[in-house]
């Protein structure tokens, strides 16, 4: 998925944010399957594709807004179907034709789990996890690997295997896999690559224990460049117009909280979705940037100059501080316990 976002991201920086297409920028089978996905097109072959058609299709649905989950989607899929046929040829070889299955090979190469899943007639976790216990295809137990070895062995016939029927029940298994991968990690892996490509030094949100504030201290999504001494902090939002409000007063309260306790400090919020106008200009009012996924490239560069020293590159100062009023008195135990009279 790495790779496509890379690619994602140069398409997206050399098209200014998929702002202006021409057909040059297209020359590329990969480029143009991309693109052509990100417009909600079929594209069986990417070779068969002129991106004369491309540009064309992109000025007629011009106000369509560009699919980047689809447009990275699509792309992971055509790499997973020859991982699959790797993963069942290494079992095939690994079993002697899916003969012999041995509990200490199947507990060392624990990334052909799925072959092995499909293999014993097993199409969900749960049914998995029932049958052998908790397994996962970075690793699992002795003798759950025992166990699995044990129902491969009394469930396969090496003749009735079909490798088609085992890789096309694979593959929906893996695409499933992809949709909530990408849903999950998209938004902060496009973040992290602008970051990385810019040689911006940052903290993922599990990289730190927590970002001091005003009222209370957590982590946002990223710090730039540690929870130290922070330059700037971004957050990433996927949002959807009966949702926005919401999570912008969430959002703004965070970045007033981190900028309060940190003069100088830059809040970035990345949004992808169908958010308001009104809310994206409310936001700008307290973030000092508000940017679409697809200007990230632009978002390293101006943390680039941040974090060489640039001063100009900070929009907002906000003074926010609580102090306690010296004038405060506490009430008196007694007035506490006073008994109320209700009035009718």
């Amino acid at each position: 998925m790495r790779l496509e976002i890379k690619r994602y991201l140069s398409l997206a920086e050399r098209t200014h944010a998929f702002k202006t297409i021409e057909e040059g920028m297209l020359s590329d089978p990969l480029d143009r399957l991309m693109f052509g996905s990100g417009l909600g097109l079929h594209i069986p072959d990417p070779d068969d594709i002129d991106p004369s058609w491309l540009v064309a299709e992109w000025q007629r649905k011009s106000a369509v807004p560009f699919d980047i989950e689809r447009s990275v989607t699509v792309g992971v899929y055509r790499r997973i179907r020859p991982f699959a046929d790797e993963l069942y040829s290494e079992a095939e070889k690994l079993t002697a034709g899916f003969t012999t299955f041995d509990k200490d090979k199947l507990f060392a190469f624990p990334h052909l789990l799925p072959i092995f899943q499909h293999l014993a007639g097993i199409f969900s976790k749960a049914c998995l996890k029932k049958e052998v216990g908790s397994v996962s295809d970075t690793g699992f137990s002795k003798p759950a690997a025992e166990r699995l070895a044990n129902l491969l062995s009394e469930r396969v016939v090496s003749t009735s295997v079909s490798k088609s029927n085992i890789l096309q029940r694979m593959e929906s298994t893996l695409e499933g896999i992809v949709r909530d991968l990408v849903g999950r990690v998209l938004l902060e892996e496009v973040v992290a690559e602008s970051l990385k490509d810019e040689e911006v030094p940052f903290l993922r949100e599990e990289d730190y224990p927590s970002l001091s504030g005003v009222v209370y201290n957590f982590r946002a999504d990223f710090v730039v460049p540690n929870e130290k001494n922070p330059v700037a902090f971004i957050e990433v939002r996927k949002s959807s117009t009966r949702h926005a409000s919401l999570y912008a007063k969430d959002k703004m309260f965070s970045a007033i909280n981190w900028k309060g306790h940190f003069e100088n400090l830059i809040g970035i919020i990345v949004v992808d979705g169908d958010w308001t106008q009104a809310t994206l200009q409310t936001m700008s009012k307290v973030f000092d940037y508000v940017i679409p996924l697809q200007q990230c490239p632009f978002m390293a560069k101006v943390l680039k100059k941040a974090s060489d020293g640039d001063e100009t590159v900070l929009k907002w100062l906000i003074s926010f501080s609580i102090k306690e009023n010296p004038k405060f008195k506490e009430v008196p135990h007694n007035c506490m316990d006073r008994d109320v009279t209700y009035l009718d």
